[in-house]
């Protein structure tokens, strides 16, 4: 059965339109380093049309395990993540609207 970490946030209404670019810079660093990832079985961006929090954004990591979760997580935060790409992400979203939960499929 499937884990998935199912990432939720809001960007800044001042920051919307350069969202986008963010998460392209974000896959194009994400594709360099594959083996950071190597767990994760699919990986899916997705934004609020309706409904809900204006400006909400999903991210759905899919993996085979629990473990496999863990392990890709303690590896992606590294030096480089946290000291480039995290204080980046930061400037976009609204502070106290994230969440990260681990789902399982059932089937």
């Amino acid at each position: 059965m499937a884990t998935f970490m199912v990432k939720t946030y809001v960007i800044k209404p001042e920051k919307q339109a350069d969202f986008p670019a963010f998460v392209k810079k974000f896959f194009a660093w994400k594709e360099k380093r594959p083996e950071l990832f190597e767990e994760v079985k699919s990986y899916k961006v997705f934004a609020q049309m309706l409904g809900g929090n204006w400006g909400g954004y999903v991210e759905m990591w899919e993996f085979e395990s629990l473990a496999d979760v863990e392990k890709c997580s303690s590896r992606v935060m590294d030096k480089e993540f946290m000291t480039t790409i995290y204080p980046e992400f930061a400037t976009f979203e609204v502070p106290g609207t994230d969440s990260i939960n681990i789902w399982n499929s059932v089937t």
